[in-house]
């Protein structure tokens, strides 16, 4: 029995693989960032924009990986007067996706109050409105991830579960994982390691039905960023700097 049901997971990957079309990837082989896909975040605003840094060093290339990192601004750039300095890169006017699967194998360290993030935003629109997905978000030293949809409509607490919009999945930091999400028509589909963790569908019936709700299938960016500090995390500590998160590839894929 044990042997058969292999047969069948594998021929259903078989064929969930063959609904898909690889169309956008890095593998981070090179020696530079390909500034044709990405860009360095700067900072802004919002939470987990506190600390965000142009600084070349906190997003770079070494042996086949991306290296994103947090550190204490010890000197790194003595014209930045901000006590850390954080690192991320994200698609934004260069590469979107409407529908599809993004997948990217990653590992991160820990530290107190950091927050390395995987997620998507939308190219044009107004946040919430528009939506945010997460396609992975750690705090902490948590032996979990967060895997989570915001849009206006989840903005209402009691809407958070009514469908349920997030999930806490329970990993190993130390060693790869792939995280992934699937975008379609009528749901959302978070993944690790090709399983599914949450479905998220389309309302399509009742008072909260349509684009409130699920305001996706418009073009969204990605972003890879560490963070530290903020009001979900908690105030920005640093005991634990430098951290790093290593991203191994990322890949993109339309729906056939």
């Amino acid at each position: 029995m044990t042997a058969v049901l292999l047969v069948v997971a594998a021929l259903s990957e078989t064929a969930q693989a063959r609904n898909f079309k690889l169309v956008w990837r890095d593998d981070f082989r090179g020696r530079e960032l390909d500034d044709e896909k990405w860009s360095r975040i700067p900072r802004g605003d919002a939470d987990w924009r506190n600390y965000m840094s142009l600084h070349e060093d906190l997003c770079e290339l070494k042996r086949g990986k991306l290296v994103i990192k947090v550190v204490a601004n010890d000197g790194i750039d003595p014209s930045d007067t901000a006590a850390f300095l954080t690192g991320g890169i994200y698609t934004k006017d260069k590469f979107s996706i409407c529908e599809g699967k993004v997948e990217v194998r990653a590992r991160f360290e820990s530290g107190t109050s950091v927050w390395p993030a995987l997620w998507m935003l939308p190219q044009d629109g107004k946040w919430p409105d528009d939506g945010e997905i997460d396609i992975m978000e750690h705090l902490n030293h948590d032996s979990f991830v967060y895997q989570t949809i915001h849009t206006l409509y989840t903005r209402v607490p009691a809407n958070r579960n009514s469908p349920v919009s997030h999930v806490k999945v329970h990993i190993d930091p130390s060693v790869y994982n792939v995280y992934g999400v699937e975008i379609r028509k009528d749901c959302i589909i978070f993944l690790l390691n090709g399983k599914e963790t949450l479905r998220y569908p389309r309302l399509e019936s009742g008072e909260h039905s349509g684009n409130v709700q699920f305001p996706f299938g418009i073009p969204y960016y990605i972003l890879m960023d560490m963070q530290i500090g903020g009001s979900w995390v908690g105030p920005a500590v640093g005991a634990d700097l430098p951290v790093s998160m290593y991203i191994d590839w990322i890949k993109v894929y339309e729906r056939l």
